[in-house]
């Protein structure tokens, strides 16, 4: 029987990624509060946050500092826009602050309010400064097979994953997807990682010379991809798909989202990962997940060709209403100022080693296949038989099952696709903590093989 409370959610709310018709039935997690690395249901009932809200919480919650310093932009101006050439303090500052940041040459920063919108503008952008170059017919984006880089018509169609296309008549012409980095699940038999990347290199080259280089315009990949698995590349994987890029003269924009601002034990994940793009989007941690605040950075050839092309046609006809919002501005400009006072990212990397022997540690359970993360991010496929790799019924939910024991057990993890979980806490999780997820985790795999047993479930007959 579900609460008031819950039946109101249920017959007012569409949830995104959430199974429509079986959600009518188990009703929502209600969180009423939040505090550090713990949030809590209408009953009081904690529950440590091991995915970070959604990859974002960065600094946890309830941080006194950033909900002043919203409160005081709050009361100071609350909303002006970036329109038509009006600005404000915010604004300015925290794009002198992400330009100082930037791991590559940035000559200005464009604001939206979203992962989604940020990488929906990478792809106006890119098609603008082609025709701005006379070169119409540069217009094709590739990006991986199970890489996520939003839901806009065009980042859904840049994302390479089934739910996010079937039906939805996606991805539209012109949007190409490469093979995916995961060695583990992708890898020949007997393959090493470093041929399975030169192999991937190759692929990805041959399908730009199918296309013709002179229509393929750019290469989006996220340092490690998220919301497709927690799949970490191999190392030196983005140095040969690199090199590829180069001599086809193909834009490479790295999606920024999730590993920006500290989550791979760096500033950005560009960094951690070998990758040396031409434009980043980023959005999340930029203000903790606070308050909705992404954006792109725009190199100085580009800003040249948008400043021609405003001369051209008499305007830049893209943006949207809170680019740039005063508040989300101020907060992200207090994320930022803890970040450095407070050392939040030579703290991932101190916290790093403990957090990956952690994860590392449940390769050994009967369920995982694989086991690998980066940083203070993480992944574990669950599988059949580990030998072969061979997985359970799609159909049998168990990565679901496994989450929803880990809830049982005070722990918020993620199912993805491919019977994978995912594990991304805030920042500013301890080392007790760290265990105290891992712990909880462990046993919610426990639960889940005494519940596959129960059940007689079988693996599918496939690889």
């Amino acid at each position: 029987m579900l609460s008031n409370l819950a039946t109101r959610d249920v017959e007012t709310l569409i949830h995104p990624y959430t199974n429509l018709a079986t959600f009518r039935e188990t009703g929502p997690l209600i969180l009423e509060r939040g505090h550090g690395v713990w949030v809590y249901d209408t009953d009081g009932r904690p529950y440590l946050e091991g995915m970070a809200g959604l990859w974002c919480t960065a600094l946890g919650y309830s941080n006194e500092e950033l909900v002043e310093a919203a409160s005081e932009q709050m009361a100071r101006l609350p909303f002006t826009h970036l329109f038509s050439g009006r600005s404000h303090d915010p604004a300015i500052e925290l794009a002198e602050t992400l330009k100082e940041l930037m791991p590559i040459p940035t000559s200005k920063v464009f604001f939206t309010s979203s992962g989604s919108e940020s990488n929906d503008t990478q792809v106006k952008l890119t098609w603008y400064m082609n025709n701005a170059l006379g070169r119409p017919k540069k217009k094709k984006i590739i990006s991986h097979i199970k890489g996520y880089h939003g839901v806009t018509v065009a980042s859904a169609s840049m994302t390479g994953l089934p739910a996010n296309h079937a039906d939805w008549d996606l991805p539209l012409p012109g949007f190409l997807h490469t093979g995916c980095p995961h060695h583990y699940r992708y890898a020949e038999t007997g393959e090493t990682e470093d041929a399975f990347t030169t192999r991937l290199a190759a692929e990805l080259d041959a399908l730009i010379q199918r296309e013709g280089p002179e229509t393929v315009a750019a290469f989006v990949a996220e340092p490690v991809l998220g919301a497709g698995g927690a799949i970490v590349p191999p190392t030196g994987y983005y140095e040969k798909i690199q090199a590829v890029l180069a001599i086809h003269d193909v834009r490479f924009i790295a999606d920024e989202v999730i590993c920006g601002f500290g989550r791979l034990g760096t500033w950005f994940g560009s960094e951690a990962m070998g990758m040396r793009p031409d434009s980043l989007s980023f959005a999340k941690a930029v203000t903790s997940g606070y308050l909705p605040l992404g954006g792109v950075t725009v190199d100085e050839p580009l800003y040249r060709l948008m400043v021609q092309q405003s001369a051209k046609l008499g305007t830049f006809g893209h943006g949207t209403t809170y680019s740039g919002h005063p508040v989300a501005c101020a907060v992200a400009i207090k994320t930022i100022a803890i970040y450095k006072r407070d050392r939040i990212i030579e703290g991932v990397a101190e916290k790093a080693p403990h957090f990956q022997a952690r994860l590392s540690a449940l390769a050994d359970h009967p369920l995982v296949g694989e086991a690998r993360g980066l940083g203070l991010i993480g992944g574990i496929e669950i599988v059949a038989d580990k030998a072969s790799k061979r997985q359970y019924e799609p159909k049998a939910g168990i990565a679901a099952r496994c989450v929803a024991f880990a809830q049982a057990e005070g722990l918020i993890v993620r199912f993805l696709s491919g019977d994978r979980v995912a594990v991304c806490p805030p920042l500013v999780i301890s080392r007790d903590e760290i265990d105290t997820l891992f712990d909880r985790l462990t046993r919610a795999l426990d639960r889940t093989e005494a519940w596959i047993a129960t059940e007689g479930l079988q693996a599918a007959a496939r690889v």
